[in-house]
């Protein structure tokens, strides 16, 4: 599997976006805003990331979506050392907010994020439906951080 930058036609990538962020316009917010990545196995995109800088030094990875296939195979673990690599040096710290999910909370934490802050009713004011993760109604935004 290989991992290549997207410079252009970003809105190919959009189903595999949707599944980590199911509210297209909310994408739409960062969709063209930082860097994109997209992991391939034969021709075919397995996994895609998108990483802003939001000064300070902080990179945030603000969509990390693996294709339903390729999850629990590393793919997601994979991406975020490649991306961990790539905001090395531009960087002091890489962070991440999530819902309060059992699916995505023990995973970030094992890739080495901490817990840093939360953002109260994120999820409620901001979407235009009800969220649930892992059976979880999603409320809060809970940020993780990893220094670099």
């Amino acid at each position: 599997m290989e991992i290549i930058k997207i410079t252009q036609n970003r809105e190919r990538y959009l189903p595999l976006l949707l599944l980590a962020d199911e509210q297209y316009d909310m994408l739409l917010k960062y969709l063209h805003r930082g860097d994109m990545y997209a992991m391939h196995e034969g021709g075919a995109a397995v996994a895609v990331c998108i990483v802003t800088d939001e000064g300070g030094g902080a990179a945030e990875i603000k969509n990390l979506a693996v294709a339903p296939k390729y999850r629990r195979t590393g793919c997601g673990r994979r991406m975020v050392e490649f991306i961990k690599g790539v905001c090395r040096g531009t960087h002091s710290r890489l962070q991440v907010g999530t819902g309060d999910s059992p699916l995505t909370v023990p995973f970030y934490e094992a890739c080495g994020f901490r817990r840093a802050r939360v953002v109260k009713d994120f999820f409620t004011q901001n979407y235009d439906h009800p969220i649930t993760e892992g059976g979880v109604l999603l409320r809060d935004m809970v940020y993780f951080e990893l220094e670099l």
